[in-house]
């Protein structure tokens, strides 16, 4: 009785540890993916810096009055013709578009000098999904896994945008996506 007690705990064990091993390894990033996303993780933050003090000054320099000196003796001189203040800049906007979320997963990647290629799996590969599928009014499945259809929809992109189909999905094929998208609004 006390040897089938020991052999059940003992294969409860071994497929715990079966089973957190596994899990291990279909979590595991590369070192790369992972440099990637901590780069992006950085420049999102500078990004948002960035936006507040841009924030700052549009709000400074709207709102920053003018002051004249005050002369203690009494100053001549001659008279000049009235002359118009020149009028006071507003603010530029941002444009916003349908797909911006994508625009900037793809921004990012091309920021980053990402690469894609065959059998390559992460995040940044479902980005890409998702933008075929808007290309090309599809609704395949996001798996973020850089397969053979991948590649073939990335090359029939490439072609029809006049670069090289090679099939892999870099900082030239990411420029190109996102161009494409904020021409579709």
């Amino acid at each position: 009785m006390d040897n089938l007690k020991f052999i059940l705990i003992s294969v409860f064990a071994l497929g715990v540890v079966g089973l957190g091993g596994y899990w291990a390894l279909i979590t595991m990033q590369s070192g790369s993916d992972h440099v990637n996303i901590q780069k992006i993780k950085t420049l999102e933050t500078e990004n948002e810096e960035l936006k507040q003090q841009v924030e700052k000054l549009n709000t400074l320099l709207v709102a920053t009055p003018t002051t004249t000196p005050v002369a203690t003796e009494p100053v001549k001189t001659p008279e000049k013709p009235a002359t118009a203040t020149p009028p006071v800049k507003k603010p530029t906007t941002l444009t916003t578009y349908k797909n911006q979320t994508l625009i900037n997963e793809l921004q990012k990647l091309a920021n980053a000098g990402t690469v894609l290629k065959l059998k390559t799996a992460s995040p940044a590969v479902g980005s890409v999904q998702k933008f075929l599928n808007l290309y090309n009014k599809t609704s395949k499945r996001i798996d973020n896994d850089y397969g053979a259809s991948t590649k073939t929809a990335v090359a029939a992109f490439q072609k029809a945008q006049g670069l090289t189909a090679s099939g892999e999905a870099g900082k030239a094929t990411f420029t190109k996506m996102v161009a494409w998208l904020k021409k579709q609004g």
